[in-house]
C-alpha cells in the first residue's frame, strides 16, 4: 500500500486530510475512491492507516482507523556530508542512500569540488533534491522522509561537529583502522552519527588535518578505492547492518 506524507497540522484527533499534488495523483492516477483505505506520515515518521471520507478538488478528507506501532524507521540518526560529485551523481546518491535509511544529507563544497553553483541554482537543484527523496522514501515504505540540505563547506561542518556522537571519515591514506573494527568498537548508545565522503579527488591532506577531533574516525574501506557515489552507500549499509539489524 502507498504511504503519503502529511504536516502535523494536517492531522486533528481521528480524521487528516491530504493537501497539494497528492490530491490529483490519489484520485486520477492510482483510482483511489470513497471508503478506500491508504496510509499517511506525519513529520515525526509516525504512520497511520486511514480511510477516505471524501475527495473535493483540492483536499482528500480522511478518518483515521489506526495509529500504527511498527516502524520502518532505523533505530537511530545517520546524517550523510558527501563532497559535491559530478553530473548527476548526487542524485542517485539521494535516491540509494534514502532506500537504505539515511536521515540527512549535506553537500558539501571542498577544495577539489568540480561543480560550481550560485544562489539560483542551488535553489532549483535543492527542490529536485528533496523531490527525489521524496519519491525514494514512497517507493521504498520510509516513514520519515529525509532531508536534502544546502550545500555547506568543510569550515561550516567543522563548527558543528560537536552535534554528533561519532563522525566516520572514509580515507584512502588510512592503513590500520577499518570501518568493521571501527564499528565493532563503536559505543553503542551512539545515536547521532555522521559519515563524511570525500568528492571524486578525494580530500586534500590540509582538509583532513582540520577533523582531529576526539569523535572523528578516519577509517579505511579496503585496499580497492571506491567511487565517491559508492563510498557513502558502503559506509550506511555497513553502518544500518552493524548497529541497526
Amino acid at each position: 500500500m502507498s504511504i503519503f506524507y502529511v504536516k502535523n497540522e494536517q492531522i486533528d484527533e481521528d480524521k487528516a486530510i491530504i493537501l497539494g499534488e497528492d490530491v490529483k495523483h490519489i484520485r486520477d492516477v492510482l483510482r483511489y475512491k470513497i471508503s478506500d483505505e491508504l496510509n499517511i506520515c506525519d513529520e515525526e515518521g509516525r504512520k497511520y492507516n486511514t480511510r477516505i471520507v471524501e475527495f473535493s478538488k483540492e483536499k482528500i478528507d480522511l478518518q483515521i482507523i489506526e495509529r500504527c506501532k511498527e516502524t520502518s524507521e532505523p533505530n537511530l540518526k545517520v546524517t550523510l556530508f558527501q563532497g559535491m560529485p559530478k553530473a548527476d551523481k548526487l542524485e542517485w546518491i539521494i535516491q540509494k542512500c534514502t532506500e537504505l535509511g539515511i536521515s540527512e544529507i549535506v553537500p558539501v563544497i571542498t577544495d577539489r569540488v568540480i561543480v560550481k553553483l550560485d544562489e539560483k541554482s542551488t535553489s532549483k537543484k535543492l527542490e529536485r533534491w528533496n523531490k527525489i527523496a521524496l519519491e525514494a522514501s514512497k517507493q521504498s515504505g520510509r516513514q520519515k522522509v529525509p532531508e536534502v540540505k544546502k550545500p555547506i563547506n568543510l569550515k561550516n561542518l567543522v563548527e558543528n561537529i560537536s552535534k554528533y556522537d561519532i563522525l566516520l571519515l572514509p580515507y584512502e591514506c588510512e592503513k590500520e583502522t577499518t570501518l568493521k573494527s571501527a564499528l565493532r568498537n563503536l559505543d553503542k548508545k551512539c545515536k547521532n552519527i555522521a559519515i563524511l565522503i570525500g568528492p571524486e579527488g578525494g580530500f586534500s591532506e590540509e582538509e583532513v588535518e582540520l577533523f582531529h577531533f576526539e569523535n572523528v574516525k578516519q577509517v579505511t574501506l579496503g585496499p580497492r578505492i571506491l567511487r565517491t557515489e559508492t563510498a557513502g552507500l558502503v559506509t550506511l549499509a555497513m553502518l544500518l547492518y552493524e548497529l541497526e539489524l
